[in-house]
């Protein structure tokens, strides 16, 4: 079949590689896709959030099923046209998405379904939402209520910071109208992970755990950023935990979609804490990780495509999943200030020299051409994905092809899955 990417980031590129890689993938067609992308087949620039340009060009090429990477077309509405229009789509309607687009219907969701989560209310009013925060015993987490490229949750250690998070995010809008209102939280003592559920509606196929990285700096210091670095799989989550977590917060929460009105399929995301009184609900997100995607798709024996297919179609029941017994390690390399300012256009050297180590695939996040050269244009560049034995052999391959990639300024956290065995 004929296969549609929607996206240019290094989800998409991973996604793109494993199904490139499928037998039941005849052509593979990004847009607007990435130089990464551009070596598995044809890409075509329109962009992300042309919601009709992506139906025309999927509708033009008699494209068999078109997977969408990003949540913003997500969230705005892509799937709902697609299927106007008899186009077959992997992804959950604009709806559907809306558990992403709103961490406050999130809350409602989950407290109306009950799926357990963080104490916290939801506020429009700032005022209201300092008085609120300090009531709570630091630190503090501070969201705001749209999507912010997985930089729009705040760890407050104290009242004032706090104060001015919900500040910048109500008042300033650093977040733009993502900060019309804002969720204030406890915060969770725990270890987090994300888990992968993909429905058709009615069947629920649980996939590998992974677990990312979303401070910008070792020790998980620095600012939030859409994430750093990633592992798979995840050896201290026990499978009781999993089952519980998968039990009493995805379930639910499918199901309360469902029993709504608004039927989930694709890709849903867990991020779950998990406390010393079991999983709670930390985020959901409607489509896979970033940079989680990127060591799932490596471990990942199954054919793609007839995967993601069959939970376009309805069909998910016939499918079972084939995990490779290697760990795989995922670090990003970044641009230097990254979250906050970086220098665009700087030339990339070694992604050769990595890719040729044995089991490293180098998934491109933000990157172009210019006059003949790659070039950053985002502040996660590159993630350097590796496959070993364990997770120690995976991390030290990983590290290894890292160190033979060259980008001035170039940064990347030195602890990913460190101490994990």
């Amino acid at each position: 079949m004929k296969v549609l990417v929607i996206g240019s980031g290094g989800r998409e590129h991973a996604l793109a590689w494993k199904l490139a890689a499928s037998p039941s993938v005849d052509e593979l067609i990004s847009a607007p896709g990435s130089p990464g992308m551009a070596t598995l087949g044809r890409t075509i620039d329109v962009k992300a959030d042309d919601l009709e340009g992506l139906a025309r060009l999927a509708k033009n090429e008699a494209v068999d099923l078109t997977v969408v990477g990003p949540e913003i077309p997500l969230v705005n509405g892509i799937v709902d046209i697609f299927e106007e229009g008899r186009l077959k789509v992997f992804g959950p309607s604009k709806a559907a998405a809306e558990i992403e687009g709103s961490k406050v219907f999130c809350r409602e969701l989950a407290r109306r379904h009950g799926a357990p989560m963080a104490e916290g209310e939801t506020f429009d009013d700032a005022d209201a939402a300092i008085d609120y925060a300090k009531t709570i015993a630091p630190p503090i987490v501070v969201k705001a209520e749209g999507l912010a490229a997985g930089k729009g949750v705040l760890i407050c250690r104290d009242h004032k910071e706090a104060a001015d998070a919900i500040e910048q995010i109500m008042r300033a809008r650093v977040f733009g109208d993502s900060g019309n209102r804002v969720v204030v939280e406890e915060f969770l003592e725990g270890r987090e992970t994300s888990i992968f559920c993909l429905t058709d509606g009615e069947t629920k196929l649980i996939l590998e755990p992974a677990q990312d990285y979303k401070r910008a700096q070792d020790g998980d210091q620095g600012l939030n950023t859409g994430g750093m670095g990633s592992y798979s799989p995840v050896p201290w989550l026990e499978n009781e935990a999993r089952e519980q977590a998968v039990r009493e917060i995805i379930l639910p929460l499918i199901d309360g979609l469902t029993s709504e009105g608004r039927t989930y399929r694709g890709c849903f995301y867990l991020g779950a804490m998990f406390t010393a009184k079991g999983p709670r609900l930390i985020e959901v997100n409607c489509r896979f990780g970033d940079p989680e995607t990127q060591v799932l798709m490596p471990r990942l024996n199954s054919d793609l495509g007839e995967v993601l297919l069959a939970c376009a179609t309805g069909e998910l029941k016939d499918v079972t999943l084939d995990w490779s017994d290697d760990a795989c390690v995922s670090v990003v390399v970044a641009s230097g200030g990254y979250p906050e300012s970086y220098k665009k256009g700087l030339p990339i050297r070694g992604i050769e020299d990595a890719e040729a180590m044995d089991g490293v695939a180098v998934f491109h996040a933000g990157t172009s051409t210019k006059d003949g050269t790659l070039v950053n244009t985002g502040g996660r560049v590159l993630n350097v994905s590796a496959l070993g034995s364990s997770i120690p052999a995976a991390r030290q391959r990983a590290y290894e092809a890292v160190e033979k990639i060259g980008m001035d300024g170039k940064h990347f956290r030195r602890d990913i899955a460190e101490g994990i065995s």
